[in-house]
């Protein structure tokens, strides 16, 4: 416990005891949100006339770079106390006694950690807009790039790398919408809710958050200081990402196997064994992959921690706090290293020519049977399924299939019909993976006209998210330039008299 709190209700601590439940070390991260919440916080006090002028420039000209000249130590619970009892050193207690008038830990560590989540989620906005600029230009290098898509890990239709690029962006597009949500409501201020009941002073709750760039305020006192949900929405929106990025990690893993021999990662994001001269391991896809899993362990440890507490502040928030920096620091770095990853990755184009891989066409022969020859999709389907086995059964692929066996198939099939005679440039046509891409011009189809205007769409709305956190980050700027500006004035004046 900090000595400004001894000697009143408590005469005292034990060392070991201060140590044990101290959040000095994973404080640093707020240090300076601290320093500029108690400048806006004394600025607003003068204004209001709670505090004279001459006291209020004082304690901000002693508030003055603080940040950089803190170092945490033993025997301070929290940078909160750090930061006043450097301000009371400074000044003695007359005046620096007055930094924590009309406020409270509880409002001040709140205002903290929203500001430097707000500042967490505008990084990570910017790295996954930037992963979706990585994405969109490698579909734009890779869009005749035919490979298999999978359903049931079991090779399915063809489609293009490209198709499959630009849905991994737009599955991020979506996770950006859920942060630029959650942004909104984090940056929320709550000072001047005090401990939870607000104070008797005549505050300005307002001008201090415009002071520190917030859009608002966090209204009623007790929800002020007592919700930590905004944290709690930020770890469930990256929770949601670590889940769409450990299955494109794992999409990209298995690809580069021997097995699927599908793509080709870059050198410098593999290694080898140390006794298999022969290996190429996709190491930094595996870490992401498990990191991922960290990131959902955070928002469940920091779930279990909230759950059961009473209203109001409580000291297990600060045991919370420290599962959102990890979360925010593992998707900064692996947002990071996908970006770069993903635009060095080759695809073996060649691969689609596997023998087996043959038959991804056989949903667009049933398709052309149905469409051409008027054979309901279902019996289509049947007809499709037992030409498929009986050329398995012979050792034989899609392309070995001729008109003559299409119809032996098809008597079997439709037992009373007569069968389907279909011309051997319709079979070649429906088992031609690149005939089956570029027919597949629905909307979000792979085809090459429909990837292409895609990626065009994509790019618009990508410089939108971008422009949106530039705004962002644009705004806080600016109101943390106002609050510097006025503090210069109260502080030079300070130093002017005599």
């Amino acid at each position: 416990m900090s000595e400004l709190l001894r000697g009143g209700r408590l005469t005292g601590s034990r060392k070991d005891i201060i140590e044990f439940t101290s959040s000095i070390e994973s404080d640093v991260k707020l240090t300076k949100h601290v320093v500029n919440i108690n400048r806006a916080h004394i600025i607003m006090l003068i204004e209001n006339k709670i505090l004279c002028a001459e006291e209020g420039s004082k304690i901000l000209a002693a508030l003055t770079g603080l940040e950089d000249r803190l170092t945490p130590r033993p025997g301070v619970e929290d940078v909160h106390m750090l930061v006043e009892e450097e301000v009371i050193k400074s000044l003695g207690m007359d005046v620096g006694g007055n930094l924590n008038l009309a406020k409270s830990r509880n409002d001040q560590v709140a205002a903290a950690i929203r500001m430097a989540l707000r500042e967490e989620l505008l990084d990570i906005m910017e790295l996954t807009v930037n992963l979706q600029k990585s994405l969109i230009e490698a579909a734009e290098k890779n869009i005749d790039a035919i490979i298999p898509g999978y359903t049931h890990l079991q090779p399915a239709q063809p489609t293009t790398f490209a198709h499959y690029l630009l849905a991994q962006s737009d599955i991020l597009g979506r996770s950006l919408e859920r942060l630029l949500s959650a942004y909104g409501r984090v940056n929320l201020c709550p000072m001047g809710s005090g401990a939870l009941a607000t104070t008797s002073f005549p505050i300005n709750r307002e001008r201090v958050a415009e002071l520190l760039g917030f859009n608002g305020l966090v209204e009623n006192s007790l929800d002020a200081v007592s919700s930590r949900d905004f944290l709690l929405e930020v770890l469930a929106a990256l929770s949601i990402i670590a889940v769409d990025l450990s299955r494109l990690a794992e999409d990209l893993i298995l690809w580069s196997s021997m097995e699927f021999d599908l793509i080709e990662l870059p050198d410098e994001f593999t290694s080898t064994s140390s006794i298999m001269p022969q290996k190429k391991n996709p190491e930094i896809l595996e870490v992401i992959r498990a990191r991922m899993g960290l990131i959902i362990g955070d928002f469940t440890a920091a779930s279990v921690i909230l759950k059961g507490l009473p209203s109001t502040y409580n000291l297990d928030f600060q045991e919370a706090t420290p599962k959102l920096w990890d979360a925010c620091r593992i998707m900064r770095e692996s947002l990071i290293m996908l970006s770069n990853l993903i635009l060095s990755i080759r695809v073996k184009e060649e691969a689609i020519k596997k023998p087996y891989l043959s038959f991804l066409t056989a949903t667009e022969l049933a398709n052309m049977l149905a469409r051409n020859h008027n054979i309901p999709f279902r019996l289509a389907h049947k007809i499709v399924g037992a030409l498929v086995k009986a050329l398995i059964n012979e050792g034989k692929t899609l392309h070995n299939a001729t008109p003559e066996k299409l119809a032996e198939i098809s008597k079997e099939i439709l037992s009373s019909s007569s069968p389907v005679h279909v011309s051997a440039e319709e079979l070649r046509r429906a088992t031609d993976p690149t005939w089956f891409v570029e027919s597949h011009s629905a909307r979000g189809g792979p085809s090459r006209s429909e990837v292409k205007r895609m990626i065009t769409s994509r790019r618009t709305v990508l410089n939108q998210y971008k422009s949106s956190v530039e705004a962002l980050r644009k705004r806080i700027k600016e109101s943390i330039s106002i609050l510097n500006t006025i503090a210069e004035t109260y502080t030079s004046q300070a130093a002017q008299k005599p």
